[in-house]
């Protein structure tokens, strides 16, 4: 089933971060890994890192594609080591 939703990629996701304490994150497909600095999260989107302090995931909902972090967040980055630039040359990578 989780093969299906990593498939069916529709590019629909939003972040929505409370006071840099709360971070509500839409079009989850799985949490990769996580501890009290990072959180790895495959998205609709590509790979989200969510890196912080003392975080913890408060709700993770994978029928609803939902997942809440609280804690002290410093930093949301996309990883796009999820393959979008496979079969790329080098120029291709350079002009994109």
């Amino acid at each position: 089933m989780v093969e299906d939703k990593k498939n069916q990629k529709t590019g629909v996701q939003n972040l929505i971060l409370e006071n840099r304490e709360k971070l509500s994150i839409s079009g989850v497909i799985d949490v990769e890994s996580f501890n009290d600095e990072m959180v790895v999260v495959d998205t609709e989107l590509g790979i989200l890192i969510v890196r912080g302090e003392d975080l913890h995931i408060n709700k993770l909902s994978l029928e609803s594609s939902e997942l809440s972090i609280e804690g002290y967040i410093t930093s949301c980055e996309y990883n796009e080591k999820d393959g979008r630039s496979k079969g790329m040359g080098f120029f291709a990578k350079m002009f994109r």
